[in-house]
């Protein structure tokens, strides 16, 4: 039986014993060996080298092992890992795979050396000469409050979730050329929380590796993990060059496709959002003729987006069942039927009005025309984006109110020209955008600050679609047809 094979027998035996309440409260998803054993095949050759290793959170210590036993086949001149654990269930199994480490290590007569650090990686104070970090780090949100919160912020860190938390640590306290391999969700990639983040990385090191599973749930298959994850690797201090990018459909890494794509095609150029797009694979033809296409901004076209302004629970002692006298529609994502928005004929507990008052006027929008898209989608929808146009035509009312779990586009909170709302709408509901919105968004919700992170036609190409909206949309064939056929147009 080989060491893989004993650490994940390991690894699954706690699993099975740790309670799902446990596991929730420390975020924590152990390291399957397969996925040790690739990210530690990530880092540059090994061979001579003093290393330093940094192992935060370890768990059993799955990432440390592979480390070790890549370093130790490389023949490396020495071996100090930093194991930071905070789980006292775990330290009998992780002292165990450092004991085996250790093992293999004095049979060669290399250098090897451990430090269990039993304390939280976020207040404590790691140290500076790592050469190494290797993190699988745990997934859990951080409240605005916390003592986790507060420590970050006197490191210069801001961000909402200890996996980001751990590898801005980890990337600090590398050495300069010192390198960092971390599993952790995509959803840093995009969204105004990670922005911080992102900048970050990008300020500190150079995006060397990303790896993506194209099977959703897959790298910890069985631990309930509802987010997409990513492997990526970083270099601290190094000029950003182009970065190769891998898929697997899962953790068995069979099959994988491997391309080398410039830096701009991971983060484009002055993007103020600086928003990583990942493509699992080779570009499509679809999305590299689109993107090179289609290149105005929001604010290029005097348009805007946010997020819907009324919380209803806020805001329930103002909200009506029925619209009464004195109410203006209250729009839900429920109410989009057939691209476009309908109050009508719609049974649900939700309420169907807001006053229109002076407590409830400023998150209220004028009656208008407006494009709206839904912020959540269900994993059985096919599209990411979701739009609907709220025709003002079809409301009697001056004002109307847009729920938050919707993004609104509109003309500094007013409506758009109907034509052009309802080209936008055929615009979002492309196959192109939805591609296109996959390259850098791995999870079912859409931010406004992803719609504004697109490029979008002009506003002449959008009232011409419009014209192509009566009281239906058109199917979607049609629909590709139309914003497909304007960039083969001038690729042709």
């Amino acid at each position: 039986m080989n060491a893989y094979t004993t650490i994940d027998q390991r690894r699954i035996q706690i699993a099975s014993e740790t309670p799902a309440l446990r596991k929730s409260e420390l975020g924590q998803f152990m390291t399957p060996m397969s996925i040790a054993n690739f990210m530690a095949s990530l880092f540059s050759p090994l061979d001579n080298k003093a290393i330093r290793l940094l192992d935060p959170g370890s768990g059993i210590g799955s990432l440390a092992a592979a480390f070790a036993l890549r370093a130790h086949y490389e023949k490396c001149k020495s071996l100090e890992a930093e194991i930071w654990e905070i789980d006292p269930n775990l330290y009998t199994p992780l002292m165990e795979t450092l004991m085996e480490c250790q093992n293999r290590f004095q049979e060669s007569s290399i250098p090897f050396k451990f430090f269990m650090r039993a304390e939280d990686f976020v207040h404590a104070n790691p140290d500076k000469t790592i050469t190494h970090a290797i993190l699988n780090p745990p997934y859990r949100k951080i409240s605005s409050n916390s003592e986790h919160r507060k420590a970050l912020r006197q490191a210069g860190i801001e961000t909402t979730n200890l996996y980001s938390a751990f590898v801005a640590l980890a990337l600090l306290n590398l050495k300069d050329g010192g390198e960092l391999v971390a599993i952790t969700p995509r959803s840093f990639c995009n969204g105004p929380y990670f922005k911080t983040f992102r900048k970050m990385i990008l300020d500190h090191s150079a995006i060397r590796r990303i790896h993506i599973f194209e099977r959703r749930n897959h790298a910890f298959k069985g631990d309930d993990v509802l987010q997409e994850n990513v492997i990526f690797h970083l270099t601290k201090g190094a000029v950003q060059g182009d970065v190769v990018i891998s898929s697997s459909l899962d953790a068995t890494f069979l099959g994988m496709n491997i391309s080398t794509v410039p830096f701009s095609r991971v983060v484009m150029p002055d993007d103020p959002e600086t928003i990583f797009y990942l493509i699992a694979q080779d570009e499509d033809p679809l999305v590299e003729k689109g993107t090179r296409f289609y290149l105005r901004t929001l604010d290029d076209l005097g348009i805007t987006v946010s997020t819907g302004p009324v919380v209803d629970f806020r805001m329930r002692n103002y909200l009506k069942q029925d619209i009464e006298d004195g109410c203006v529609p209250l729009i839900y994502p429920f109410h989009f039927v057939d691209g476009f928005i309908s109050h009508l004929k719609i049974e649900s507990k939700k309420p169907s009005g807001i006053l229109d008052n002076e407590a409830t006027r400023k998150w209220l929008m004028p009656a208008g025309d407006y494009v709206v898209v839904r912020r959540l989608t269900s994993k059985e929808e096919k599209r990411r984006i979701v739009p609907a146009v709220f025709d003002h035509t079809k409301f009697h009312a001056d004002r109307v109110g847009f729920e938050n779990h919707l993004n609104v586009f509109h003309a500094k909170k007013h409506g758009l020209n109907l034509l052009v709302a309802k080209g936008l709408a055929i615009y979002l509901g492309s196959t192109f955008v939805d591609k296109w919105l996959r390259r850098f968004n791995g999870h079912t919700q859409v931010n406004a600050g992803d719609l504004r992170a697109m490029r979008y036609p002009d506003l002449e190409t959008l009232m011409q679609w419009g014209l192509e909206v009566n009281d239906t949309f058109p199917p979607q064939e049609k629909i590709d047809a139309l914003v497909e056929g304007k960039f083969n147009e001038q690729a042709g």
